[in-house]
């Protein structure tokens, strides 16, 4: 079964104009200093971007599963070229961007440095009383954007020759000297475009996972992906065979403390879902392997486990038996 998810609201944007109508606010001087060294004053800005905003798409009695080439990388996002249409999927919280010019720097705060324009995304549709929620009434409403202007690319790892020995993520970034940050940060001349996911993930829990929270998540990631999909047919044609490559990791399990092993499970299944024909996972690092790795396991075997025409919730059921239990927040 492939469904279509209802799209709320579009918007087209001229990456310039958008910018002169509302610079991003970095509220930080560190923040400051890295826009400041990617788009200095007389900086040309290329193209426009696409906002679009997505109704949960409610769960199948009955599911088809198409293929999908699975990838793990023992890294973080790698914004390279493919073959045809390539997503990268943003962690984002239910208030789109919204601490993205505070002094922290977890994953969407990052995204949104690099990609300076959506800070004036944020401020654009504030300002218009336009919706940033990627979440309402506890009902998941992703966000795309498209052809987003990536201006440089900012090295979180820890270099001590460079100043930064336990590197720049999370509440590091705000604690380090303007020497080490300016050394990080690579300004891409020209900028690349970048397709982003904005989605949010459950914002923790405890013990096991309910029945209810599976659900959810997997509400919310199918949703996203199948709206992917269908962006991608109406900005390349109906014709079009390119494959669409969608590019993730540990949504969720950094500050809101989620199951690795669980949130890979569930995005591998979104995606087979959703008709994504390539889903590459950045685990961080070799260790993070082992969690998604385990995670696809489980899926593989509760997939085997079933029958033909089976509906979604035996195949949910069975993966709750598993008992995936939610972890602690890491404090970025």
């Amino acid at each position: 079964m492939t469904s279509t998810p209802q799209c709320l609201f579009r918007r087209e944007f001229e990456t310039a104009a958008l910018l002169r109508a509302q610079p991003p606010r970095f509220r930080h001087a560190s923040k400051r200093l890295v826009y400041e060294l990617c788009c200095p004053t007389g900086t040309a800005h290329l193209g426009g971007l696409c906002f679009s905003r997505w109704a949960a798409l409610p769960l199948p009695i009955e599911y088809t599963l198409g293929k999908c080439e699975v990838v793990v990388k023992p890294d973080v996002f790698a914004y390279t070229p493919a073959a045809g249409p390539v997503w990268h999927v943003n962690f984002s919280d239910p208030q789109l961007f919204v601490a993205y010019g505070s002094p922290l720097l977890a994953q969407d705060e990052l995204q949104v440095l690099e990609h300076p324009v959506l800070g004036s995304l944020r401020e654009f549709l504030l300002a218009e009383k336009l919706p940033t929620l990627t979440e309402e009434r506890g009902a998941a409403t992703p966000i795309l954007c498209t052809a987003v202007e990536r201006r440089c690319a900012l090295d979180t790892t820890p270099n001590p020759e460079a100043g930064r020995p336990r590197g720049l993520y999370g509440n590091r970034f705000a604690r380090e000297s303007a020497q080490a940050i300016s050394a990080a940060v690579h300004v891409l001349t020209p900028p690349t475009l970048t397709n982003l996911i904005c989605m949010a993930a459950p914002a923790g829990g405890d013990g096991r996972y309910s029945s209810k929270e599976l659900a959810g998540i997997l509400i919310t990631a199918w949703t996203a992906f199948r709206a992917a999909v269908v962006e991608s047919a109406r900005l390349a044609g109906p014709d079009s065979n390119a494959p669409i490559e969608i590019r993730t990791g540990f949504w969720g399990c950094g500050a809101f403390g989620g199951s690795r092993p669980l949130m890979a499970l569930l995005q591998i299944l979104a995606a087979r879902m959703a008709g994504v024909q390539r889903l590459t996972f950045y685990a961080f690092d070799q260790a993070g392997v082992l969690p998604f790795q385990e995670g696809a396991g489980a899926l593989d075997a509760a997939l085997r486990r079933g029958s033909a025409g089976e509906t979604l919730a035996a195949l949910l059921g069975r993966i709750e038996q598993r008992g995936f239990q939610w972890g602690v927040s890491d404090g970025t």
